[in-house]
């Protein structure tokens, strides 16, 4: 079977179709990741009209091509979403270099096509974790400008008082990054600790831990439990559940969080 090999081509043709790079291609029929897309292509695996190519930038236009791995005809799987009550520990990571369990563990058995995590939860993090292998509705979840609010209960070593909570929503300067929470309010307290809820409406790489650490507040644990208006409930840790229909369409509803953005 003859190679082909294509340069970076226009991404739209004259009449206007989009073009995709055969590796985007093969991610967005939910079939693999992108990397590992590129991976099967790069070891001459996929065909395209019958003749291997081993670029994963070669320009595919959806529906006019007859794509095949490894000789078997390929086709859009049947879109997945699934939410996981992570458990502490765990990375959110398909396959970890320093060989760490993954959240990957929690489906062993199952028998799932390839899911990709939406978003990410630190080691150290637990709680709700969305999964699918659609990365149109993923992108849309993880859009800061217009994805639904996540919420959190966050156990912290000291008793915050209500002028702390309103800093945490004004904000603080981190390394030169602005952090702040749409909410923050006292849940309950003890002695020497006490937990909060708290609101986020963008999504900076660990930005609960380093918002707090900024105010002198550790943090001893962080649980996500609601993305939009779907929350974690009474789902166990390490158990997961696939998403209604309508859980699906609500997260990139109008109605996206505690509150409903403004559009």
């Amino acid at each position: 079977m003859p190679a082909a090999n294509a340069g970076r081509s226009p991404r739209a043709t004259a009449s206007g179709e989009a073009r995709h790079g055969l590796a985007r291609t093969l991610s967005k029929l939910g079939l693999c990741s992108r990397t590992e897309a590129t991976r099967w292509i790069a070891a001459g695996r996929v065909a395209v009209d019958g003749r291997t190519v081993t670029d994963p930038e070669f320009p595919i236009l959806r529906g006019r091509h007859r794509l095949a791995l490894d000789g078997v005809a390929l086709a859009a799987t049947q879109r997945l979403y699934l939410m996981l009550n992570k458990p502490r520990g765990l990375v959110t990571t398909a396959q970890d270099e320093r060989g760490r369990d993954t959240v990957y563990r929690c489906f062993d058995g199952a028998g799932l096509p390839w899911l990709a995590p939406v978003g990410r939860l630190d080691k150290a993090s637990e709680g709700l974790l969305l999964f699918c292998n659609d990365p149109q509705w993923a992108a849309r979840i993880a859009d800061p400008a217009s994805g639904p609010d996540k919420t959190y209960h966050v156990q912290v070593d000291a008793l915050p008082d209500a002028a702390l909570l309103a800093r945490m929503c004004a904000g603080v300067i981190a390394d030169g990054e602005p952090l702040r929470a749409k909410q923050a309010r006292l849940l309950r307290q003890g002695d020497k600790h006490a937990w909060l809820e708290v609101v986020l409406d963008e999504g900076r790489n660990r930005q609960i831990r380093r918002l707090l650490a900024e105010l002198d507040l550790g943090v001893l644990r962080l649980v996500r439990v609601a993305i939009g208006g779907l929350a974690l409930g009474e789902l166990g840790k390490g158990a997961w559940r696939e998403l209604s229909l309508a859980e699906v369409e609500g997260l990139v509803g109008r109605d996206s969080g505690p509150g409903t953005r403004d559009s």
